[in-house]
């Protein structure tokens, strides 16, 4: 995971100028490390980066900050499928900035209109698309991370059709993101079984086996 997608998602804002202080460099740090292991499928290390992280951020006081941790953490699972509700930034709500509430909502689909604009800029297109214009949104982001997020939120929305799910698999299995390839997969999986094609379906399957180590 890149240290620019921790800092465009986390850190926007917290610092200034060149020294960067202690507690931001091991959040970042903790949050890289937590995001690999939670997408590797290793749910207790992630845990234990996450709880860092968020101990890193609590050491400001500020709970906007410690509200980007619980956001980061929810945008991972999204990107996995995983749609639950963020509940714990919600117990950060009314203390964090409009832009927090704002990413919450979207990751929950269901940010409104006005807040559009609060969106980091490539989810701000994703959030205006419909179903027909939802895979040239999801195309304009570069990054991996930021677009199966984005691809997370299209599912859960009812706009993402075979182009941005295609996609969301490439992008996964290029990065070698292990949690977040099975789940689309697994979408996939369940369209060609829908539509009959149970050929593609036993293909997508295999597939799966292949990523998970099963043998044949």
């Amino acid at each position: 995971m890149r240290p620019a997608i921790f800092l465009s998602v986390v850190l926007t804002a917290c610092a200034s100028g060149p020294a960067v202080p202690d507690w931001q460099a091991n959040a970042k740090s903790r949050v890289d490390h937590a995001i690999s292991a939670y997408f590797a499928g290793n749910d207790r290390v992630a845990a234990q980066e996450f709880a860092g992280a968020r101990n890193d951020m609590a050491s400001t006081g500020q709970a906007t900050l410690v509200a980007r941790i619980e956001l980061i953490k929810c945008a991972g699972r999204i990107a996995s499928l995983v749609l639950d509700e963020c509940t714990e930034f919600e117990k950060l709500r009314q203390d964090s900035a409009a832009p927090e509430r704002a990413y919450a909502d979207y990751l929950a689909g269901r940010v409104q209109a006005q807040d559009v604009a609060q969106l980091p800029a490539p989810h701000q297109a994703v959030s205006r698309a419909d179903a027909h214009t939802a895979a040239k949104a999801i195309d304009g982001i570069d990054d991996p991370f930021s677009r199966l997020v984005a691809a997370g939120t299209l599912l859960r929305t009812g706009r993402a059709g075979p182009v941005v799910i295609a996609s969301a698999v490439e992008t996964a299995s290029a990065q070698g993101w292990r949690r977040p390839l099975l789940a689309w997969l697994g979408v996939q999986v369940k369209r060609a079984e829908q539509a009959g094609d149970a050929q593609e379906a036993q293909r997508l399957r295999r597939r799966m086996d292949l990523v998970q180590g099963t043998k044949p």
